[in-house]
């Protein structure tokens, strides 16, 4: 497995905890073992250009996916693939952090994993769906770290 960890933010937290928590995420998904995925972390100004470019919207948000493979839960049978980018920043997420921010970007990065491998939350339906199964994820993980 391919995890490439850039902090480009000036933020300092656990990058450790957020390979482990995406490691954990891509196994507890069924995806391939040898699958890459890239995190950075960005500051504001960063996410900021990079909200306006690819979704259109003013202002800084705590986390955007960039899907690769368009890889989907329980694959791992077709083998590796690149699942995607994810880009964090933690000043946004230290803002709206209710547990504490390396919990937070924690959560981020499982949500970022989820949207990587095509769920979304754009309905209450797809929603409940979603953030259900990210929280499930990072508890199950942090029961076994």
């Amino acid at each position: 497995m391919g995890i490439e960890l850039l902090n480009e933010s000036g933020f300092t937290c656990n990058e450790d905890s957020l390979r482990s928590v995406i490691a954990f995420g891509i196994q507890e998904m069924g995806l391939h073992p040898d699958c890459d995925v890239e995190i950075s972390l960005v500051d504001e100004e960063a996410i900021s250009a990079l909200h306006v470019q690819w979704m259109d919207l003013e202002g800084p948000t705590d986390v955007l996916s960039f899907p690769m493979d368009e890889l989907t839960p329980h694959s791992a049978s077709e083998g590796p693939g690149i699942i995607g980018d994810i880009v964090l920043c933690p000043q946004f997420a230290e803002k709206q952090a209710k547990n504490g921010v390396e919990t937070e970007l924690q959560l981020l990065t499982i949500h970022g994993l989820l949207h990587c491998i095509g769920f979304d939350h754009a309905d209450e339906k797809d929603e409940k769906v979603m953030f259900a199964l990210q929280e499930k994820i990072l508890k199950d993980w942090q029961e076994q770290a």
